[in-house]
């Protein structure tokens, strides 16, 4: 089975990131899914039944998962639903698993700040960063005339702000990793 999803929800575990044998970046978690209700008796929320999925991603969003998502926060899924089970020890096993395309903060609980990563939605000039186009409502195919007569502008770096400790490093344009992290 495999429709599309959207489900709000929390990450319930540490995001592990790898690579397929074919070199393909992947990223995924367990995300719950919590009913809540208004009990009319006590006047009050109540939390319901909880739905459990493996979110999984794959290549530019694998990345952004891996640098953006942190367990315990609220977050919104897009993907298609996938169904499966098994059986072991005479027992059946079953899983919902998303297929992801999009992931994202749910702002209903909190803020967030974007960086448009290179390659990422509407493609920068060619030997720009993506953060040079940041801001403009240029089509795809509408060239990007320098500014000023200045081509050889230099843009601030893309930076990731650790939500924590404050830190601040800086993001390597092409990978979308953090320079200087540990490996």
């Amino acid at each position: 089975m495999s429709d599309n999803i959207t489900v709000r929800g929390f990450v319930a575990s540490e995001i592990r990131s790898s690579t397929t044998p074919g070199g393909v970046a992947t990223a995924s978690f367990r995300l719950g899914s919590t009913e809540r209700r208004f009990d009319r008796a006590s006047s009050a929320w109540v939390d319901g039944n909880t739905n459990w999925f493996t979110v999984q991603g794959y290549r530019q969003l694998a990345g952004n998962v891996g640098c953006s998502i942190k367990k315990g926060q609220r977050v919104i899924v897009i993907g298609r639903l996938k169904m499966r089970s098994w059986e072991k020890d005479g027992r059946v096993y079953h899983v919902a698993e998303i297929d992801a395309e999009s992931v994202g903060h749910d702002l209903m609980w909190g803020s967030a700040n974007f960086t448009r990563m290179a390659g990422a939605g509407n493609p920068a000039a060619p030997g720009q960063p993506a953060a040079a186009t940041a801001g403009h409502d240029n089509s795809p195919d509408e060239p990007q005339a320098p500014e000023d007569g200045d081509d050889q502008a230099s843009d601030p770096p893309a930076v990731f702000v650790d939500e924590a400790s404050g830190e601040v490093q800086e993001v390597d344009e092409e990978t979308g990793e953090l320079k200087g992290a540990a490996a």
